[in-house]
C-alpha cells in the first residue's frame, strides 16, 4: 500500500489503522495528483482486510490550504473534489480527519465529509472562497452548517476569515491543547472507535433543526453584511446555499451548491478577484534583482518627521519589532509626535487589539531625537517631511553627511522626482523611494520608488522588508505622481471640470460610489483637504498652464478659506464632529461665476458620461506608465489601486477592468470626449498609442510585456 516518496499522497499503515498523508509542498493544495492518490489510497486501504480505521492527514504544515486555484484556467477538474468527498462519506469504515495545521478552503472541505475530526485549539480553519469571488464547492455550504450551526456557517462562509478551531463548536470530536501531543491522541481515539465498534457518523445523515434558522435570521444576515458586500456578487450566492443547507438533503443541497458555485465562476467579479489574488503574489516577482542578490541588514530605521506620517510610519516598524529612531528638530512636535502614537496603541488596547504589556514594548522601541547625529548608525532611515523639493534636498544632504556607510536612505515623497533629491547625495546607489499611503500605519500599500542609479540589493531589501512591516511593495519608477497620483491627477482634474460645466459634487460622487468606491472624488478631497492639492498644483504651473480652467473651483475654494473638513467646510459643508458632508449651494455658484469667465456653458450630465469621463482617463494614464516601463505590468497598477485607492477589488483594478469591458470600448470613449469636447478634448482626451494599438488588435492590457 505504500507509494513512491515523490507520490502527492502516501500511506502508511500503524496496526489497523491506515495514516493517508498528503505531501503536495508548500501548502498541501489539492491538485490532480492529490484528488487522484487520495482516491487511490482511500480505495486501497477499504479493500484491505487488516484495515479498520482511516486517518487522513498531512506530511507538511498545514493540513491543506484548499483547491489549487491555478487549475481554474484550465479544462482539467477530473477527478472533482467532490467525487472525493463522496468516497470519504460513504465509506464502509471510519475515516477521521486529524488537522496537524490549518484547513482552508477544500482543505476544511475534505474534514467536513470525514466521519470524526481531530485537531488543536489554537489551529486556524476556514472557507475564504468568497474572497475569490466563488463560494465552497465541494459541500461546505452543505456540510458546515449541519455540524457548526447555520449561524456560525454563514459567519465563516460569508466573511472568509480564519477562525480558532475551538470557537467552531460542533465540527471536532477531539480538540488538543498541546499541538504536540496530537498524533497520539487522534490515534487513541481512532483505537477507542475501533474498539467500541461505533457506527459510522455521516455528516450527511444530520438535519438541521429549521427553527433554528427561520427567515429571520437569513433576512438580518443580509442587512448587517449589506454594506461591506456592497458591490461582491458571491456574498448573496453563498447565503443562498446555506439557506438551501437548511430547506433541503444533503444530495439536493449539494446540487443547489454546485449551481451556485457556477453561477459565480462565470461572474466578472470572480474573473476580478481572482485576477487580484494572483496580481498581489505577482507584485513581489521583479527582473531588478535575483536570488544571488544579496540583502542589506535592517536592524534599525530612522525617521525624520514625527507629524501625521513620520508617526504612522514608525508604527510599522515597531509593530515589527524593529527598533526606531523619530527625529523632529523641535522638542514640542517631537513630544506631540510620540504622544500620538502612544494615544493610537491605547486605543487599540481599548479596542483589545494590543495588551497594555504589547503597547509598553512597541513604545520603548520607538526613541526620540532632535539631532541628526543620532541617526548615525541607522541602517534605513526614511524621511517624512513637507513635500517641498528645497526641504527634501536639505534633509538628504545633511543625511549623507551623518548616516553611516551602506545606510539605505528613503524619501516617503507621493510626487517629487527621487533622481533629483538622490543627486544631491554622495551615494545615489543608496537612494529609494518608499511611499507609504495614508494612514501610513493602516494602509497595506508601499509604492517602493527606484531611481535611476538606486543599486540591485537596495531594492531587494526594501521589497522584502515590505513584507516584514506587512505591507504590500510595489516596485515603480520616477514620474510626476509615480503610479498611484500620476494616475489620480486626470480622475481630479474631471471631476473639478464636471463640476464647473453644471454637475453638481453629490451627483459625481454618488455615482462613484455606486461604482465601487470608497467615496466619491469631491467627498476624498475634503477630507484629505484641498489644500494639498492646490500646493502640488501650484508646483505643475508648467503641466496645467494649457487649461485656464483646470481645477479653477478648488483654487477658489481654497483661496477663501474652505479647505475641507479639517475647518468644518471646502466642497461641502461639515457639522462639528460629524464627517457627514452637507451639499452647500455656494459652491454652485461658485462653479457658474468661473464658467461664466471661462465662456464654458453649463449643462445636464448623463451617469455614463460622469462615469467615463471619471475613470476612462485614469486608465488613459495607466496606459501611458506602462508603455514608459514606470509600471512594470498591468496587474501592478491594479494593486496600487486597490490597496491604495480603493478601487472595488471586484472589479480588480482599473486595468482589469478596462480589460473585461474592452479596451476598444475605453479608446472609442477616449475619441469620443476628444472630438465633442473642443479644445478641452484634444488637450486632456488624446487616446495613448498603447491603449490605440491593443484595442485596434484586441489584445488587453494583461497582454502586453514591456
Amino acid at each position: 500500500m505504500s507509494a513512491e516518496k515523490s507520490a502527492a499522497v502516501v500511506s502508511q499503515n500503524q496496526g489497523n489503522i491506515a495514516i493517508v498523508l498528503m505531501q503536495n509542498p508548500p501548502v498541501n493544495a489539492l491538485s490532480k495528483a492529490v484528488r487522484v492518490g487520495l482516491i487511490s489510497e482511500i480505495k486501497a486501504a477499504l479493500l484491505d482486510p487488516s484495515i479498520e480505521a482511516i486517518v487522513i492527514s498531512s506530511q507538511q504544515a498545514l493540513f491543506s490550504g484548499g483547491a489549487d486555484i491555478s487549475e481554474f484556467s484550465g479544462n482539467d477538474f477530473e477527478p472533482p473534489l467532490p467525487e472525493v468527498l463522496d468516497l470519504i462519506e460513504n465509506a464502509s469504515k471510519p475515516i477521521v480527519a486529524v488537522l496537524n495545521g490549518p484547513a482552508f478552503g477544500g482543505g476544511l472541505e475534505v474534514a467536513l465529509a470525514c466521519h470524526y475530526r481531530v485537531t488543536f485549539s489554537a489551529n486556524k480553519v476556514g472557507l475564504p472562497e468568497v474572497n475569490l469571488g466563488i463560494l465552497p464547492g465541494a459541500g461546505g455550504t452543505q456540510r458546515l452548517p449541519r455540524l457548526a450551526g447555520v449561524e456560525t456557517a454563514l459567519s465563516m462562509i460569508v466573511s472568509g476569515k480564519p477562525v480558532a478551531a475551538s470557537s467552531v463548536k460542533g465540527v471536532f470530536d477531539v480538540l488538543v491543547e498541546d499541538p504536540q501531543e496530537l498524533l497520539d491522541k487522534a490515534m487513541a481515539f481512532v483505537q477507542k472507535l475501533i474498539v467500541n465498534g461505533e457506527k459510522i457518523r455521516r455528516t450527511k445523515d444530520l438535519n438541521i433543526d429549521p427553527a433554528s434558522a427561520p427567515a429571520e435570521l437569513f433576512a438580518q444576515y443580509r442587512q448587517g453584511i449589506a454594506k461591506q458586500a456592497r458591490g461582491f456578487f458571491s456574498p448573496e450566492r453563498c447565503i443562498q446555499a446555506v439557506e438551501a443547507a437548511v430547506e433541503l438533503p444533503l444530495e439536493e443541497g449539494l446540487q443547489r451548491e454546485s449551481e451556485l458555485f457556477m453561477e459565480c465562476m462565470r461572474s466578472p467579479q470572480a474573473r476580478a478577484q481572482q485576477h487580484f489574488f494572483f496580481a498581489e503574489r505577482a507584485a513581489g516577482h521583479v527582473a531588478d534583482f535575483d536570488k544571488a542578490t544579496p540583502v542589506r541588514e535592517i536592524k534599525k530605521v530612522g525617521i525624520i518627521g514625527a507629524g501625521t506620517m513620520g508617526g504612522g510610519i514608525a508604527m510599522n516598524f515597531a509593530n515589527a519589532g524593529i527598533p526606531v529612531v523619530l527625529l523632529e528638530l523641535k522638542q514640542e512636535a517631537l513630544d506631540k509626535g510620540l504622544a500620538v502614537i502612544r494615544g493610537n496603541y491605547e486605543n487599540s488596547a481599548k479596542k483589545g487589539k494590543l495588551s497594555p504589556q504589547d503597547v509598553e514594548e512597541r513604545m520603548a522601541l520607538l526613541v526620540g531625537a532632535t539631532d541628526y547625529q543620532e541617526l548615525a548608525d541607522v541602517d534605513l532611515v526614511i524621511e517624512a517631511v513637507f513635500e517641498k523639493m528645497e526641504v527634501k534636498k536639505q534633509v538628504f544632504s545633511k543625511l549623507d553627511e551623518v548616516c553611516k556607510a551602506g545606510a539605505i536612505l528613503a524619501s516617503n515623497t507621493s510626487t517629487l522626482d527621487l533622481n533629483e533629491i538622490a543627486a544631491c547625495t554622495s551615494r545615489p546607489q543608496d537612494v529609494i523611494g518608499l511611499h507609504f499611503f495614508s494612514p501610513a500605519n493602516v494602509m497595506k500599500l508601499l509604492e517602493v520608488v527606484k531611481g535611476e542609479k538606486t543599486s540591485a540589493d537596495v531594492i531587494k531589501t526594501c521589497m522584502q522588508m515590505a513584507k516584514k512591516i506587512r505591507k504590500v511593495a510595489v516596485l515603480v519608477g520616477v514620474c510626476f505622481g509615480f503610479v498611484g497620483n500620476r494616475m489620480i491627477e486626470p480622475y481630479g482634474r474631471e471631476s473639478n471640470r464636471l463640476l464647473l460645466e453644471g454637475a453638481s459634487p453629490e451627483h459625481v460622487d454618488k455615482i462613484i460610489y455606486d461604482f465601487g468606491m470608497p467615496m466619491g472624488p469631491f467627498t476624498m478631497g475634503d477630507m484629505a483637504g484641498l489644500d494639498i492639492g492646490y500646493f502640488v498644483r501650484q508646483s505643475r504651473h508648467e503641466f496645467i498652464s494649457q487649461d485656464p480652467s483646470y481645477c479653477v473651483v478648488a483654487n477658489r475654494l481654497v483661496e477663501d478659506g474652505r479647505v475641507g473638513l479639517k475647518v468644518g467646510k471646502g466642497v461641502y459643508l461639515y457639522e462639528p464632529g460629524n464627517r457627514k458632508p452637507i451639499p452647500d449651494p455656494k459652491v454652485l455658484e461658485v462653479a457658474k461665476q468661473e464658467a461664466q469667465k471661462l465662456d464654458i456653458e453649463q449643462r445636464e450630465h448623463s451617469e455614463q458620461e460622469i462615469l467615463e469621463r471619471c475613470i476612462f482617463p485614469l486608465i488613459n494614464e495607466g496606459a501611458r506608465i506602462l508603455e514608459e516601463g514606470i509600471a512594470a505590468k498591468s496587474s501592478d497598477i491594479d494593486v496600487i489601486y486597490v490597496y491604495g485607492y480603493g478601487f472595488p477589488v471586484y472589479r480588480g483594478g482599473p486595468m482589469q477592468y478596462a480589460d473585461e469591458i474592452g479596451l476598444d470600448k475605453i479608446y472609442d470613449a477616449m475619441c469620443k470626449y476628444r472630438d465633442e469636447l473642443g479644445d478641452y478634448g484634444k488637450m486632456w482626451f488624446e487616446p495613448a498609442p498603447l491603449l490605440k494599438k491593443l484595442a485596434e488588435q484586441g489584445k488587453r492590457f494583461v497582454d502586453y510585456k514591456n
